[in-house]
């Protein structure tokens, strides 16, 4: 309730004894138009202030992976921020209005620069995590700073309560458009930097309406005011514009290639490079293929399990946007149906029609036995019941948490429900060189579970690795009811690595790469040991 008290905690005790302050902002009426402008205000600086928030945990998590980390690290900057910075506009005392707007100029010029900053860090081996906490510490301190300091402007007016549930109100609503708008509408059409740079004109936007409907404010000051914030309009449109162009220059620095493609979709950054012959494929900065050898790891991938099932009509893909191991698959006369299911349409319609891709992967994504699903591959599995002669999973390394979910337990119990009898399932499982505790746990996790459900013998677990020159070693696992005499398997397609010959010195393990000892890792939900066991393991090499 509303008192003499709470106004004086409020308003830091200061205006009490200064009711009419000739410097500050009492010196104006305030009309219904000027009390509009100001709550609007509210509402543009909240999504503001949020939208930085996401985008540089967007940007941290492109740059490094691990979302989790990253935007819990942001998260916590900013708000530690923003605290202190409330608890510093109790000593801002006079022209609080004008302090209002150059508020916003310098939140509008920092925050929007935050994206291109980071990324031009990062690509030239600057020091990233002191100048992520520099500017977006500065930001939230600003942040913080702007709700008391327009409460405190507002309350002289009217009731401190209708003032505060206004403020407050909009605030918490501004708060929720930016954390939709940025990731649904705004990342994936204009990148991280030109949504920086939008929401940062938006702040200068603010600031330049203020400073017009609020001459009493700037007094003498007032046009060289307007003069300083379309200036600074200038670049923050210009990053808008031409995010795209920016990015792709500010990206050639962190690829060895030129950029010949580059799109942000709600999932991720899709970056294709190109020098001479070899195009590669980078997916949040990590190399997911290259064009010169990718040919190895697909076909290892694809027809030691091909080679396995004694009936291949109906084959799944979980992952695999790309096409490269539908492109195998489909080299098989007897396959009738493939179901594939990647999560970003993004990666599918461009392997669908970018030039280059239909040229490597045969245009397999438009072949009519192919059925392409952009959905979750589990949430997919969740809702249908037929069962497949051979399921391919070639989803992403588990470096984090949220991926690790991909390999846990439960999830090779829910693929295995959907496996033919005498069906087959392969998944990819990183290197074994590399991470050799994480490849092993997958393939332990993978035995852990029963065929055909919980009644059902164990599965039939048999590990294997091929050799990329562009990844190393790397390595598969591969999962039947029944037992594999891998010496009798045989390649009936051109391939133009793994053949029948090859075949069996597939599954032969060097001392350094095989199991190691101890009790086996089985990677669940709840404890995602994976995710842990992979980053030790890869921390180990620099990467």
């Amino acid at each position: 309730m509303y008192d003499e008290q709470t106004d004086s905690v409020l308003s830091d005790g200061a205006a009490d004894t200064t009711p009419v302050d000739r410097d500050g902002v009492e010196d104006f009426e305030l009309s219904h138009g000027r009390r509009l402008v100001l709550l609007w205000s509210v509402l543009l600086v909240a999504a503001c202030g949020l939208a930085y928030e996401i985008i540089a945990g967007a940007v941290s998590t492109y740059l490094l992976g691990d979302g989790v980390l990253q935007f819990s690290l942001t998260i916590g900057i900013f708000l530690s921020a923003m605290g202190l910075g409330s608890f510093i506009s109790r000593f801002v005392r006079t022209r609080l209005l004008r302090t209002f707007f150059v508020m916003e100029i310098l939140i509008g010029v920092i925050g929007g620069s935050i994206p291109a900053v980071l990324l031009w860090v990062y690509a030239s081996g600057g020091p990233y995590l002191p100048v992520l906490i520099l500017m977006l510490g500065a930001v939230g301190i600003l942040a913080g700073m702007e709700i008391p300091i327009l409460l405190r402007t507002l309350r002289h007016f009217e009731s401190l309560r209708m003032n505060a549930s206004s403020v407050l109100g909009l605030d918490y609503a501004g708060a929720l458009i930016g954390s939709l708008a940025v990731p649904i509408l705004l990342i994936p059409v204009l990148g991280t930097i030109g949504s920086g740079c939008l929401f940062g004109l938006l702040n200068l936007v603010v600031a330049l309406v203020g400073v017009w409907v609020f001459p009493e404010a700037f007094r003498g000051s007032r046009r060289v005011a307007i003069a300083i914030i379309l200036l600074l309009m200038i670049p923050m449109a210009g990053g808008v514009v031409f995010s795209g162009a920016i990015a792709k220059s500010i990206e050639s620095g962190l690829y060895q290639d030129p950029v010949v493609y580059a799109k942000n979709t709600p999932f991720q950054r899709i970056v294709v490079t190109r020098w001479r012959g070899d195009m590669r494929l980078f997916l949040n900065g990590s190399l997911q293929f290259a064009s010169r050898d990718e040919y190895r790891y697909h076909e290892g991938l694809v027809h030691p399990a091909m080679a396995v099932t004694p009936r291949r009509t109906r084959v799944l893909m979980l992952g695999g946007g790309d096409g490269m191991g539908l492109r195998e698959v489909l080299k098989y006369d007897d396959v009738e149906s493939v179901t594939l299911v990647d999560l970003d349409p993004g990666v599918t319609s461009m392997a669908a029609s970018h030039p280059d891709f239909v040229r490597i992967n045969k245009n397999a994504l438009n072949d009519p036995r192919a059925t392409v699903i952009n959905t979750d591959a589990l949430e997919y599995l969740k809702q249908r019941h037929s069962p497949w002669d051979v399921i391919i999973m070639d989803l992403p390394d588990p470096s984090n948490s949220t991926l690790s979910r991909l390999y846990a337990q439960s999830s090779f119990r829910l693929v295995t429900r959907h496996l033919a009898a005498d069906g087959v399932l392969v998944t990819q499982g990183t290197s074994p060189f590399f991470a050799r505790d994480a490849f092993w746990c997958i393939a332990d996790t993978v035995g852990s579970v029963h065929a055909g459900g919980q009644g059902g013998p164990r599965l039939k677990v048999r590990p294997y690795r091929v050799v990329v020159p562009s990844f190393g070693v790397w390595g598969f696992t591969m999962a039947t009811g029944r037992d594999i005499d891998v010496t009798e398997l045989n390649v009936t397609v051109p391939t133009r690595h793994v053949t029948t010959e090859l075949l069996p010195s597939l599954f032969a393990w060097p001392a350094d790469e095989g199991r190691p000892e101890g009790p086996a890792c089985i990677n669940r939900l709840n404890d995602a040991v994976l995710a842990r066991v992979y980053r030790r393991g890869w921390s180990r090499y620099g990467e």
